[in-house]
């Protein structure tokens, strides 16, 4: 038996809606990281990108579990002196809520040159409509999941 080597002309990019409301935030940024990559196809293999395209909608509506919003901090640095800024989770998703749910999404995809190619290929959009409807042909089966009670 020979061992299958995955060749650019056997992937197929499929798309996949994720319906993010009411649903908890790292729960999303896992679906969505596993169809970047691929993992749930037969021919995945690490050192190629062979996952499928992500349209991600309603993301103003993500839930967090526990204090979150108030003490999960996301850093930056302007590289001056003095320059460090601090943002808490609950302010992000105020200002932007696609830029909190990217980022999460990121920090679960492999840190190599495979990364931004992912990351192209994932849409995040804060309300329900999206450009991508003509893709998009149902929703996947993980994003119509009924959400916990807390």
């Amino acid at each position: 038996m020979k061992t299958f080597s995955t060749k650019a002309s056997d992937i197929k990019r499929e798309w996949h809606l994720i319906d993010a409301s009411g649903q908890v935030l790292g729960g999303i940024a896992v679906q969505a990281a596993n169809l970047l990559m691929g993992k749930q196809k037969a021919i995945f293999c690490r050192n190629m990108d062979v996952g499928d395209n992500v349209v991600i909608i309603n993301a103003a509506k993500v839930r967090v579990t526990g204090d979150k919003l108030n003490q999960k901090m996301y850093y930056r640095h302007s590289n001056y002196p003095g320059g460090l800024k601090a943002v808490s989770l609950g302010e992000l998703l105020e200002k932007d809520p696609t830029k909190a749910l990217e980022h999460a999404i990121r920090g679960m995809l492999p840190h190599n040159r495979l990364e931004s190619r992912m990351m192209n290929r994932l849409k995040v959009f804060t309300g329900e409509d999206h450009p991508h409807v003509g893709q998009v042909k149902a929703p996947t089966e993980a994003s119509t999941r009924v959400p916990k009670e807390v």
